[in-house]
């Protein structure tokens, strides 16, 4: 491409913001200046951009609420249930982060994918060793990446290469820092896995230092028994008490909530990550998101990698779409519509992992953009294209992710 490294155009069916929560198409260019959008112009695409054209479709990147970055070569370890995958399954996996060079080339690794699939901002776990989460942090950073990497804290009900006492891990989590885009989050693994005081103490560093909390809650029947069993309360008590429910708490699945769980969410502001191809691949339940927003709470969404098979965040948008359409069936309730669908895993999802003007194309919004050149255009031509556009979506039509203006991946 011809374009220069600090302003340049792109032009072709852009996606920018409709009203509070949607998104909608229309044909202009933007314009980007030193790593950030100048400006965009609706109406006929430049006939000279420096990147795209007639026939392109420009997205802002595209945001994952919840993954698991040492869980990318355990996708697929099919036929059990949460905690019996992860006892045999994902704590072997994470063990190899004490090699903190591994967990350097596994962050790159990971990273790499998310880009090619137009995903340049996440809510990340890492595991429980501080130099191999401070590693993934740096390593996305350098990719442009922006968003959260958090040091799982855990200190009971998991092999012991992988506790860390309550103490040293919190000591460890408030050392991490931020790079670049890239911030750590305090992350507690989930109720199961944690004391009272490791729980309590998470709440503590969270205040003290201002980040966001991500955590597990209600994914499944058993581990809610098992919550109950290990702290005496139900499980979203155990996280209040502990001081973890705040407007800057992402919880990940909470499909296993009644409605006094979803009231005490709403009046805490914190939000829950919704992870259908997850939930889905371990028969964890499903999501009531009609519900749950209607109670007030919430709602980002997540590929949940490795429980998730897709890295696409498109695919889980769809599969969000898929499970509500299922849910309505039940308790006729009204699905998302497309629109709404496609804000949610930009805009919607970068605003709630904290990062200002993310996932939009407007002035001022960091220039990550996703470049798209589908090999149809029957979508366009749909009653409502950003539907026909969800469905018929090929991954294979990235052509190439910019995170800041810098191109980090081509087909």
């Amino acid at each position: 491409m011809s374009a220069r490294p600090d302003t340049f155009t792109i032009a072709g069916t852009l996606m920018v913001p409709h009203g509070a929560e949607g998104v909608r198409l229309v044909e202009g260019t933007l314009f980007v200046r030193e790593g950030r959008v100048e400006g965009m112009r609706e109406g006929p695409p430049a006939a000279a951009p420096d990147m795209g054209g007639e026939g392109w479709l420009v997205l802002p990147g595209l945001a994952d609420c919840h993954l698991h970055l040492p869980q990318f070569d355990s996708i697929g370890a099919d036929g059990l249930e949460l905690l019996d995958w992860l006892e045999s399954v994902i704590f072997p996996a994470e063990m190899r982060w004490a090699d903190t060079d591994f967990a350097r080339e596994m962050s790159l690794k990971a990273a790499r994918e998310l880009l090619s699939f137009g995903t340049t901002a996440v809510g990340a776990y890492a595991t429980v060793h501080h130099e191999g989460t401070q590693a993934a942090i740096d390593a996305l950073a350098s990719l442009g990446m922006r968003g959260v990497v958090g040091q799982v804290l855990m200190d009971q009900n998991a092999p012991g290469d992988l506790l860390v006492p309550a103490s040293a891990a919190l000591s460890q989590a408030m050392a991490l820092r931020g790079c670049g885009g890239m911030m750590p989050a305090v992350t507690p693994r989930f109720a199961v896995s944690c004391s009272e005081k490791l729980l309590r103490g998470a709440g503590e560093l969270a205040a003290k230092t201002g980040w966001m909390i991500q955590t597990h809650l209600a994914e499944t029947e058993r581990e809610c028994e098992y919550v109950r069993t290990i702290h005496g309360a139900a499980y979203v008590e155990v996280y209040r008490a502990a001081g973890l429910l705040t407007p800057a708490t992402l919880l990940g699945h909470g499909i296993h909530l009644d409605e006094r769980d979803l009231s005490t969410l709403a009046t805490c502001v914190a939000g829950i990550a919704h992870c259908p191809t997850a939930n889905t691949f371990l028969s964890a339940g499903e999501f009531r998101l009609a519900a749950t927003l209607h109670a007030g709470v919430g709602v980002c969404v997540g590929s949940d990698v490795g429980a998730g098979p897709d890295r696409s965040m498109v695919r889980v948008a769809r599969a969000m779409l898929e499970t509500a359409k299922r849910v309505a069936l039940k308790d006729a309730s009204a699905p998302p519509t497309a629109s709404w669908c496609w804000w949610r895993i930009t805009g919607g999802n970068a605003a709630a992992l904290g990062i200002a003007q993310g996932g939009t194309l407007e002035a001022g919004a960091p220039a990550d953009l996703v470049l798209v050149r589908p090999t149809t255009d029957a979508w366009s031509r749909a009653a409502d294209p950003l539907s026909a556009l969800l469905y018929s979506w090929d991954d294979r039509w990235i052509k190439a992710t910019l995170t800041g203006g810098r191109r980090v991946f081509e087909a």
